[in-house]
């Protein structure tokens, strides 16, 4: 393989109220900027109180067809389907809306791509939840003191 390529994640972001905070779309433009991620694929799904579903680019934040966060459009990567969408939007309560991110850490790519120069191979990655580090860490941090 000729191109660094880092693993690809993917998050799920319940948006309770269909509300869009600025802070959140600030720090993906900044890891992206600083190039820590690369984003494939960046959808907004609406759920409206009778359950359908709307998905939108999130470079259209307010829906009427201009383009309002430049840095990510044509993010669609064909990761991401309709089947995704329908299958997370399903998971929020109505009228709300879940963002779907999928992200590759491109940080990652030059490190997997040296070791892979002299012989090694990625043989198993994961992810481990971020709920599980906290618990983990607490347990440790109450065991010291």
């Amino acid at each position: 393989m000729s191109e660094d390529v880092g693993p690809i994640d993917y998050l799920a972001l319940e948006l309770p109220a269909a509300r869009m905070e600025g802070q959140g779309l600030a720090a993906l433009v900044d890891l992206t900027e600083r190039g820590i991620i690369r984003i494939l694929d960046l959808v907004v799904a609406t759920v409206a109180e009778d359950g359908g579903v709307t998905a939108m680019e999130i470079t259209d934040l307010d829906g009427d067809g201009e383009l309002d966060l430049a840095v990510f459009d044509g993010v669609r990567s064909g990761l991401l389907d309709d089947e995704d969408i329908a299958q997370s939007a399903g998971l929020v309560e109505p009228g709300s809306a879940v963002a779907l991110i999928v992200y590759e850490n491109t940080w990652a790519g030059p490190f997997v791509t040296a070791m892979r120069s002299v012989g090694a191979e990625v043989i198993a990655s994961g992810r481990i939840p971020a709920e599980d580090v906290a618990a983990a860490l607490d347990a440790l941090e109450s065991t010291e003191a």
